[in-house]
């Protein structure tokens, strides 16, 4: 063919061939299927669902601590009675110190974070963080000398991230349940630490770890250890014998998983559950995990931290920092559903709480309001202050706990208060600096007249009983 008429016409023919192409492509249907990017699925150390693929190679270290022979436990986040008040069956507490302070006991290094202990049968338990061996470490101590007793450890890579560790764990008889970082839940033998079983809940339920790492504290509700989740479901049920998953509550609105913890609620004689999820709060029967009641109302974009307050009659009391501020909702059962209404809301300088969960106390809510004022204030359940501890007394973001009607208050900087835990006004009757570290925000315990405070990188008992 002449090579003029080639070059006319090659390009022609080239567009009509690779159109056919494209057609019989078409036709032909699909032959691998792509699949949709998913958040996180490229995330090389991320918290989503392909950083899931975590191996259960856990083990036993035995050490050579003993437990202490002292009574009472504080045995979970927010105490025995989940209410940040301590039961009356202490030994008496001092109500004033030494001008250095309470006598220290022990001090004991810590993992970055700000998980708190708890007490039962003169053992204090910590989920930790041990950085040199790449590990979760759950740690079993000696109340009497913060000797080490055992630890369950299982290799997960986890980075700094304004710490690591949070979680309190919750412990009984039948074990002890604790959330790592990256939201793997193990149930192991109180005394001995052997794993009872275990539960991955990004792999099993398909959502991302919260920003900054899990917050939550295992609720354990006599024989089930009662979990918000997020993503296949918003909150489940798990047997705390077996691990076996016995109820999930739907989650239609695709609510993630935050720092707030489980807090159970009677409503009009139902056993019911409250949790913030990432768009709103919601209540779940007892029963069977289904919701009686959810509001879109009541919604914090950045860190959700402090657990529902149900303060009676079917109120419950919100707040969070960011200047979210806080709510007090009503709910009234109607049937199978429940209807709710926002009774009042409160700005940040009236009160809000960044991270802790404030304490009902004789009909009033008791808690530190946000930087910058952070004073120690005393609301009505109408949300109007009864008193505030002054513009002289500031405590950041620290926690607080009751006890003999005495308050215990900690600043950011490891300075620790006693008061009053008084209606009538503000009485402060000692303070010391009791922390040599920074971020001293973990939530405290208290048992046997031994105080358990922490900071960033260090746990300290503290004798605060009366001599």
């Amino acid at each position: 063919m002449n090579e003029k008429y080639i070059a006319k016409f090659l390009p022609i023919a080239a567009a009509v061939v690779g159109a056919l192409a494209i057609l019989l492509w078409m036709r032909s249907g699909p032959g691998t299927p792509l699949k949709e990017r998913m958040p996180g699925a490229d995330r090389a150390e991320g918290a989503g669902p392909a950083a899931s693929t975590w191996k259960w190679e856990g083990k036993v270290v035995k050490s050579t601590g003993t437990p202490a022979n002292l009574p009472g436990a504080w045995p979970r986040f927010r105490g025995p009675n989940y209410d940040d008040i301590g039961p009356d069956t202490q030994p008496t507490l001092a109500r004033a110190w030494p001008a250095d302070g309470p006598p220290v006991l022990w001090r004991k290094d810590a993992g970055e974070g700000y998980a708190p202990p708890v007490i039962w049968q003169g053992r204090v338990f910590l989920m930790d963080y041990d950085r040199e061996a790449t590990s979760d470490a759950l740690r079993c101590l000696s109340l009497a000398d913060g000797q080490e007793i055992w630890r369950y450890t299982y290799p997960l890579k986890v980075k700094r991230n304004h710490g690591m560790s949070r979680t309190a764990p919750t412990v009984t008889d039948k074990g002890v349940v604790a959330m790592g970082p990256k939201c793997h839940v193990i149930c192991v033998h109180p005394l001995t630490g052997e794993l009872i079983w275990k539960l991955d809940l990004v792999r099993e339920f398909n959502f991302e770890v919260p920003q900054w790492y899990a917050g939550q504290c295992p609720f354990v509700d006599g024989d089930r250890v009662i979990l918000g989740v997020g993503g296949d479901a918003l909150v489940i049920a798990v047997d705390l014998a077996t691990g076996k998953i016995l109820w999930k509550t739907p989650n239609p609105r695709q609510w993630a998983m935050t720092h707030s913890s489980i807090a159970p609620m009677d409503l009009q004689g139902r056993k019911t559950y409250v949790y913030c999820g990432s768009g709103g709060v919601a209540g779940v029967a007892a029963d069977d995990g289904s919701i009686l009641w959810d509001t879109t109302d009541w919604r914090i974009s950045i860190a959700n931290i402090p657990t529902p307050l149900p303060v009676g009659e079917g109120r419950v009391f919100l707040c969070g920092g960011y200047e979210a501020g806080s709510m007090m909702l009503r709910v009234q059962s109607a049937g199978s559903k429940a209807t709710v209404t926002n009774l009042f809301r409160l700005k940040p300088k009236v009160y809000g709480s960044t991270q802790q969960t404030p304490i009902l106390f004789q009909g009033h809510i008791i808690g530190v309001r946000p930087d910058p004022d952070a004073q120690l204030v005393c609301l009505g359940l109408d949300g109007k202050a009864v008193w505030e501890s002054g513009p002289a007394n500031r405590f950041g973001s620290g926690p607080y706990l009751m006890a003999q009607n005495l308050i215990y208050v900690m600043n950011d900087k490891g300075v620790l208060t006693l008061a009053e835990a008084s209606l009538t006004g503000y009485k402060q009757l000692a303070q010391a600096k009791v922390l040599n570290g920074h971020d001293s925000w973990g939530p405290m315990a208290l048992a046997g007249g031994r105080l358990l405070v922490r900071d960033m990188n260090q746990l300290a008992c503290l004798d605060v009983a009366a001599h």
